[in-house]
């Protein structure tokens, strides 16, 4: 019993943070370790809860997710994102991540996914979220339509930053777009959109990996921290693209630099 409230706790902390630049990984990991959680489950149940809010963008989003079935026409066009226009540049923004996570994921699940390694990754994103938001510039882009396959690629590679927990998928990717001329909403859609066939590739490899260690109560606790995320974030990815609308990047990257150093304190004096 004690376990499902916990599973509920991760999958409502999943689904607020997954979408905004805070790393939704780097907080599950803390918490997990605060919160003791079901250690059989080790890093599955952070990323398989992950296909919660992977699923509430599809249900938020449609139409793009629709508009990328290939049509009779399959020569692709620069301004559309539409069909294999659409398919391409997704799959020119995932290509990075997919490679360094498939040669990296041993030594990244080994060696970062502990709260010191997350704290050094949430205090060095948040100081340049602010550093970058104190600089003014002008966008190039408003749409998702109008990016180039070139932009797409290097938004692919700024997504690299994330396989560092505590770095964040939405914050690389956002910061990114952002210094590649995009509007800050529209560099936030398309993180939405990017995180889908990344976090499912990650989501599968991990579980297939894994799925043989697991026993009907895992698969329980899986389940809930599924319908908890997907819930919490339709809720958390509204809110946020309307709070882009007033709000810099500039008041998470403190979050960010605060919490840091909270966890760096808290794992030096062995509360972590």
């Amino acid at each position: 019993m004690i376990d499902i409230w916990k599973a509920v706790i991760l999958g409502i902390i999943e689904g607020l943070t997954e979408f905004i630049p805070v790393s939704s990984t780097g907080h599950l990991i803390l918490s997990s370790s605060v919160l003791q959680f079901n250690s059989a489950l080790d890093g599955t149940f952070e990323i398989f809860i992950q296909l919660g809010a992977i699923l509430a963008v599809v249900v938020l989003y449609p139409s793009r997710f629709y508009g990328l079935i290939p049509d009779g026409n399959l020569q692709p066009r620069e301004d559309s994102f539409k069909g294999t226009s659409g398919l391409l540049k997704l799959f020119l923004a995932c290509i990075p991540a997919f490679v360094l996570g498939f040669l990296f994921h041993k030594a990244i699940k080994s060696y970062l996914f502990f709260p010191l390694p997350v704290a050094a990754a949430l205090i060095t994103g948040g100081i340049i979220m602010v550093l970058i938001e104190r600089q003014k510039r002008n966008a190039r882009y408003e749409t998702v339509e109008s990016l180039p396959y070139k932009t797409c690629f290097l938004i692919g590679v700024f997504q690299c930053f994330a396989l560092w927990p505590g770095m964040s998928r939405s914050a690389s990717t956002i910061i990114g777009g952002m210094l590649l001329g995009l509007r800050r909403d529209i560099a936030a859609e398309f993180s939405f959109l990017v995180a889908v066939p990344v976090m499912a590739a990650a989501v599968s490899y991990d579980f297939l990996k894994s799925y043989q260690d697991l026993t009907g109560d895992h698969f329980m606790l899986l389940g809930i921290g599924f319908v908890v995320s997907f819930v919490t974030a339709v809720v958390a990815i509204k809110f946020f693209i309307r709070l882009l609308n007033t709000w810099t990047l500039a008041p998470f990257g403190i979050y960010r630099i605060i919490l840091g150093v909270i966890v760096v304190a808290a794992a030096l004096g062995g509360m972590l």
